[in-house]
């Protein structure tokens, strides 16, 4: 039966259109894809369907065909048409275009859809996973309560979690309980944007499979936004490709997706760099931990490791290897337990175990730091974004120059740069805002930048245009990396080296190739995707 009408729909930023004359309908239980590369509209489109005020269309309709119930105003998909509402009403078919309606029934349709959007962990912190999960649910006795948390938990393979409290647990772990919670209000259409972008394939699975059984196979209308091919092909049942805010192609998931990865740039060839001294290096360097349900939680256990000026230098390993808290130690954001670190500033080795303006604080200003987890200056445009957000105090005609040239650095195009510096970070892509956070990052001058997981979020052309931003500001800006990831396939294109994590100890370097051919079974199938 047809739930959802999208008319002619364009939405424009700063006079551009970011939709361009959007149409499609979806059926109830129907399972949508958008496939896109970063830029392409997937995002607002979600947020327009979501009723998020600033997404209102500029033209046309977002009509949803439901059931409503005249006494209570609560809403249902359309099969429940003539079936009875909790309050002893009778559903009656209602058509409700969305942006025109009125304020009680877009409040009746906004309360039936649940959204999930990417590097979003909206929890109660200091409540367990359970309690979180119980808090989502409405007009359930305590008992109902429980038995539901605990269904969803086992759903999302969580019961080992069940306890733990929430600003405990890892991004995987929390984007679970996200779900949970938002398939715990049972919603008549769920919305995901990137469900899985900043996590690693293990977890990623885990929350794929989470998607196919308590979405899907229940039936539930669903519109996705995935870079991961194997999202579209296992979850849709039928795929929209969006470019520059156009509908390109829609239909047949296979067919579609190969098309798509068909368009995926091939890496340009870049000059060999000569590779300089060591910069900074480490002594069996160790950060412990207690923990009260594991003891001592060894996170870093006996590092030694060089990083040379000029190389793209890698940590890789699976989630809880460790690569997050030595990124943590070689940037001096935490105390190491024991061991030495030590970096090169000017002609001076300076011991980074030692706290001060003559030791630790001296070399932080030096290195850049990109968390997985970053974020932009919302209501500062991009030029406010690299230069005061930043309390880089510049003359301003000195200040766009250095933005405009980091941002070349980072591969936007020249005549992009003008246009781009009076943006705010809403009116971007996902991808977009990744390079401009790594350009805020840049133009500080570091003398080296540590990125973690700095493709977590992208389509696979976005996570191509990243590596050309790197190997540019490599080139360009004379500068040094240092990359943590669990993606395999982004490290053999980037990167000059690879040292390999796990349970807190490096147990090999060399180049990636090599790394590769050290990979265990699992190891392999969880940070090598299937190209």
């Amino acid at each position: 039966m047809l739930f959802l009408e999208v008319k002619n729909v364009t939405k424009e930023f700063d006079n551009k259109p970011v939709l361009d004359n959007i149409n499609f309908e979806l059926k109830e239980g129907e399972v949508l894809g958008i496939l896109g590369e970063s830029g392409s509209g997937k995002s607002v489109l979600l947020n327009m369907l979501r009723g998020i005020p600033e997404y209102k269309p500029n033209q046309g309709q977002v009509i949803y065909h439901v059931a409503k119930c005249p006494n209570c105003n609560r809403v249902e998909p359309v099969s429940k048409v003539n079936k009875k509402c909790e309050c002893g009403e009778t559903f009656q078919e209602k058509k409700i275009d969305l942006w025109n309606s009125s304020r009680t029934e877009f409040a009746a349709i906004k309360r039936r859809i649940s959204i999930m959007l990417q590097r979003t962990f909206a929890l109660y912190e200091d409540d367990t996973v359970i309690e979180n999960i119980m808090k989502a649910f409405e007009n359930k006795s305590e008992e109902e309560k429980i038995k539901q948390s605990i269904k969803l938990i086992e759903m999302t393979q969580l019961t080992h979690r069940t306890t733990h409290i929430a600003r405990d647990l890892s991004g995987g772990e929390k984007q679970r309980v996200v779900l949970s919670r938002q398939l715990a209000k049972s919603p008549m259409l769920f919305l995901a944007d990137e469900p899985t972008g900043t996590l690693d394939p293990k977890t990623a699975e885990l929350i794929h499979s989470a998607l196919l059984n308590g979405v899907k196979n229940k039936n539930i209308t669903m519109i996705i936004n995935s870079h991961w091919p194997e999202v579209i092909r296992d979850l849709s049942d039928r795929v929209i490709w969006l470019e520059q805010g156009k509908i390109k192609e829609e239909g047949n998931p296979d067919k579609i997706v190969d098309k798509f990865i068909e368009k995926i740039p091939q890496p340009k060839e870049h000059e060999n760099v000569e590779i300089g001294e060591v910069i900074l290096e480490t002594e069996d360097l160790k950060k412990y931990y207690f923990s009260v349900d594991r003891g001592v939680v060894k996170a870093v256990d006996g590092v030694t490791l060089n990083i040379n000026k000029g190389e793209i230098a890698s940590i890789v390993g699976l989630s809880g290897a460790g690569k997050t808290t030595l990124s943590k130690l070689l940037s001096g954001l935490i105390e190491p337990s024991e061991g030495k670190i030590q970096a090169k500033v000017g002609d001076d080795w300076v011991d980074m175990t030692k706290k001060g303006p003559m030791h630790r604080g001296r070399v932080t200003p030096h290195i850049g730091i990109l968390h997985q987890d970053y974020s932009l200056y919302p209501y500062k445009d991009i030029l406010g974004n690299l230069t005061d957000a930043i309390s880089l105090d510049l003359p301003s005609e000195f200040a766009k120059m250095k933005a405009q040239h980091v941002l070349m650095a980072v591969g936007f195009k020249e005549e992009e740069v003008e246009t781009l510096l009076t943006k705010y970070p809403d009116h971007m892509s996902g991808g977009e805002r990744h390079r401009v956070a790594i350009a805020q990052t840049l133009i500080k001058e570091p003398r080296m930048v540590i990125l973690d997981e700095p493709t977590g979020t992208m389509d696979p052309i976005t996570r191509r245009q990243v590596t050309e931003s790197i190997l540019n500001a490599r080139e360009e800006l004379d500068q040094t990396f240092v990359i943590i990831s669990h993606d395999m396939d982004f490290v053999l294109e980037c990167c000059d080296n690879a040292s390999l994590m796990r349970d807190g100890k490096i147990i090999k370097y060399g180049k990636p190739e090599e790394i590769v051919d050290e990979l265990s079974s699992q190891e392999k199938t969880k940070m090598l995707t299937d190209k």
